[in-house]
């Protein structure tokens, strides 16, 4: 089980506003700074986040030249939805945030009960919210927050 992961960004202050109005259609909230650290989570009253965005690098590039010819490698990551109405919402509040389209929502041919959307982050992450109803039982959120 994972508890948390931080995905580094180029513009942390452009990624925050993302990713708060993203993933709010999930319940997701900003909770917890760290520095230039941003955790995110759902709303259930703690300070545990399980997503983080942070700087790409924390060295400011005039100090160090190569810092800013490290390659970018981008990572996908998928938020579970509690429902397709969520999936939808997150999809629309991704756009309307910047994101670039990478997939409508809809069911996906991965297997009988997979229903999920992709967006483009400002970064090119491939951001997903997703409904699997395959493993529904195992999922912790049994009512909407």
């Amino acid at each position: 089980m994972i508890d948390h992961m931080t995905l580094h960004v180029r513009d942390i202050e452009r990624s925050m506003a993302f990713y708060a109005y993203a993933l709010a259609p999930l319940g997701y909230v900003a909770k917890a700074h760290h520095g230039p650290t941003l955790g995110f989570g759902v709303d259930d009253g703690t300070p545990h986040s399980d997503f983080y965005i942070a700087p790409l690098c924390d060295t400011p590039a005039s100090a160090s030249p190569q810092v800013t010819q490290l390659p970018y490698i981008t990572t996908h990551i998928a938020f579970l939805a509690f429902d397709c109405a969520d999936v939808r919402a997150f999809y629309q509040a991704a756009l309307h945030a910047g994101g670039r389209d990478n997939g409508a929502p809809g069911p996906r041919n991965y297997h009988i009960g997979y229903y999920s959307a992709f967006v483009l982050d400002p970064d090119g992450n491939n951001v997903e919210a997703v409904i699997d109803w395959s493993h529904r039982n195992g999922y912790a959120r049994t009512e909407k927050q």
